[in-house]
């Protein structure tokens, strides 16, 4: 009988560590894989960082039609720009012209 006295009090010994474990285990498995957890902070950065890349496109693509739209605001439209967009729309030069091809990314227009 001292035997299962014995058994009993150490189960009763051990239930408060083993929740108080199963309670602290949860709360670290939560802060690494939960949803606000360490994994879920690096996927949210990486999103960030890659809005933040499209809005500078965004920027830059917005400062490119400003200019476009100034250059045919002026009040009698410039000559060379009309010229310039015509020849842009056709597809065409004039045989005296010289051509200066730009990379993609670093067109004028």
């Amino acid at each position: 009988m001292s035997l299962m006295v014995s058994v009993k009090r150490k189960l009763r010994q051990a239930v408060l560590p083993c929740i108080l474990m199963s309670v602290t285990a949860y709360f670290v498995w939560q802060a690494q894989q939960g949803n606000r957890g360490l994994n879920a902070w690096d996927q949210r950065a990486g999103d960030l960082a890659a809005a933040r890349a499209e809005l500078a496109r965004a920027e830059a693509d917005l400062k490119s039609w400003d200019r476009r739209v100034q250059a045919m605001r002026r009040s009698p439209i410039d000559r060379d720009t009309l010229d310039e967009r015509a020849r842009a729309v056709r597809d065409l030069t004039d045989p005296s012209d010289i051509v200066i091809l730009y990379p993609q990314n670093k067109r004028l227009f």
